[in-house]
Parts: structure tokens; sequence; C-alpha cells
């Protein structure tokens, strides 16, 4: 049995916090770049200020937005592994100390309806908790901003619902969201399982690599189809028109029951910023 101590947690999940506000991913620093290439015009200027501002974060250590969003985590947990101290209070002093020591704004209230008050350290996380064999823990982080959130949906479908069905949904749902949730989009779906199973696994969805294919030859299809009709679409970069008007688009599947479908999209702005850590 393998015994990491819970201050460990604190150090490295304060630091993933700090790390992801200043550095796009380099798959979607990538997926920008190759972004530039193909636009022209207003588009096209706008994708360059996206890479400066970019740039201008990773050197000068200012956050690549001003919403350093919800601090989701997903933490995967081998079973050959003791934390030594509770696991949960780690993670939120790791995210107190990496919003409070990397100067981020802070933007949870911890009452969501009537008094509104702001937590102060950007506390509590979003943690999901998974199982696996091994001696390892395995840490993803994101920083949800809440422009892209607001716009994210979740429909229970019928299970006569067809692949049309789904498709318009999703492309209705893009056109909504336009330049409210900062195009181009990473847009992860969750289809099937439950309500709340089913919108954990769009979230999820957001963490695959641009330019990953989905292992189900059936869903790779149609996570190519859907990029396809988005870009069509030209809402273009920050909606103001263009070729490309997402990144990418990740479906992650479970099963579900017999007599429903729930289909949910989760729509991350350019800047989806996200990071993991092992130990």
């Amino acid at each position: 049995m393998r015994v990491i101590e819970a201050k460990t947690i604190t150090d490295i999940v304060k630091q993933m916090c700090i790390k992801a506000a200043h550095n796009l991913p380099a798959d979607i620093l990538l997926a920008i770049k190759k972004t530039q290439k193909q636009e022209k015009g207003l588009a096209k200027q706008i994708t360059t200020l996206m890479l400066d501002n970019a740039k201008i974060a990773k050197k000068e250590l200012y956050p690549l937005c001003q919403d350093t969003g919800t601090t989701v985590l997903f933490v995967e947990i081998g079973n050959e592994i003791f934390v030594k101290g509770n696991l949960t209070k780690a993670i939120n002093e790791g995210v107190k100390k990496g919003y409070t020591e990397g100067y981020l704004r802070k933007s949870i209230v911890k009452d969501p309806l009537f008094k509104r008050k702001n937590t102060q350290d950007n506390t509590p996380a979003v943690i999901h908790y998974s199982f696996k064999n091994g001696n390892k823990i395995k840490i993803s982080l994101l920083l949800k901003g809440a422009g892209s959130e607001n716009k994210s949906v979740l429909k229970m479908f019928a299970p006569s619902a067809t692949l049309k069905d789904i498709k318009d949904f999703v492309l209705d749902s893009v056109k909504n969201a336009g330049a409210s949730a900062c195009p181009p989009f990473v847009i992860g779906i969750g289809i099937g399982g439950n309500f709340e199973n089913c919108a954990e696994l769009s979230k999820k969805a957001l963490l695959r690599k641009i330019g990953s294919a989905n292992k189900n030859k059936d869903y790779n299809s149609l996570e190519k189809d859907l990029l396809k009709e988005i870009n069509k679409t030209k809402i273009g970069p920050q909606g103001l028109g263009g070729n490309i008007s997402a990144l990418g688009i990740f479906i992650e599947e479970a099963p579900c029951h017999t007599a429903s479908l729930p289909v949910a999209i989760n729509i991350s702005c350019h800047s989806s910023r996200h990071i993991t850590e092992v130990l």
C-alpha cells in the first residue's frame, strides 16, 4: 500500500490551478495556430490576438482570461493508494492557495440564490472521483468559465429520437451559444447514462486532446460530422464570422435505460484551460 500525504495533494493542486490559468494546453494552442492559417480578414486578426494573448499570459503570468472559472477536478484513485488525511479538504485547500497566491479571480458564491456571498477563495471545487487498479492518483483539473458554461444544455430524449434529432439539437445549441461563449469552441458531448451522469460525461469529454479519435467508430464518425456541420455555420472566432467555429467535438457515451436517451452538451470557449498530473 502506497501512502500519500494530503499536503502533497494540496501543493500539487495549487500549482495546477496557477499553471492552468496561465498556459494553454499544447493541443489547443496548435489548433488555434491552424485556425489562424485558415482564416482571412477580421477572423484572422482575432485569432492572431488569441495567440498574442496566450504568449503574454505565459510570459508575464497574467491569466488567459479574467474569468478564472469554476475549478473542476476529475480524480482517479488507485486501489493501492492510501491518502493520509482528508482528500477533499486537501484538494479544496490547494484550490484556495492557488487562487489566493496566484492572484486569480475568485468567482464562487456560497449561496446560489439568495445572498450570493463570494467565498473569497474560489472554493468549493467541483470534484468527481473514480477508482482504478494500481498505486497512482491521476488528477485532471479544468478552469471552466461561466460564459461558455451558461450555454451548456441537457435534454432527455425519447429512445425513438433519430440521429438527425441529436445532430439538430447539437447544432441549435451551438448556434444559440454564438459569440457569448467566445468561439471557436471545444465541445464535450455526453450521450447515455442518466441525468447527472450524462452531464458529467460531457464535462469529462473536454479533457480529450484536439485531433484524438473516439475508439468507437460510430461515435468517431459522428464527431467528425458534427465538427464539419458546426464549422459550416460560419460563427467564426468570437462570433464575428469565419471558417472555424469549433476546434474539436468530443463524445463520451455510457449505457442507459431502455426508456430514455440523455444528451448533454458542455461548451468550452477557445481558452480551454485544463491540466493533468499523475502522482
